[in-house]
């Protein structure tokens, strides 16, 4: 008997996967912005790398075969 929730795992790898980009993306953005004297320009790319991640994000649920929430 198996369960339902493990017989499809790619809503898992889903969550993994965005977790693990945003994290590659977010920090060194952060990073920058915060120890650089330039840094500050770096906020100019950061609503481009938010769109990436939502975009990553809805390609990712529509991979997993999950919709939106009711």
């Amino acid at each position: 008997m198996r369960n339902d929730s493990v017989s499809n795992p790619r809503p898992a790898i889903a969550v993994v996967v965005g977790l693990l980009v945003a994290l590659a993306v977010i920090t060194p953005l952060a990073w920058l912005i915060n120890t650089r004297d330039w840094g500050i320009l770096v906020m100019f790319v950061v609503p481009f790398a938010v769109w990436g991640l939502i975009w990553l994000g809805r390609h990712l649920a529509d991979w997993a075969g999950v919709g939106p929430p009711p």
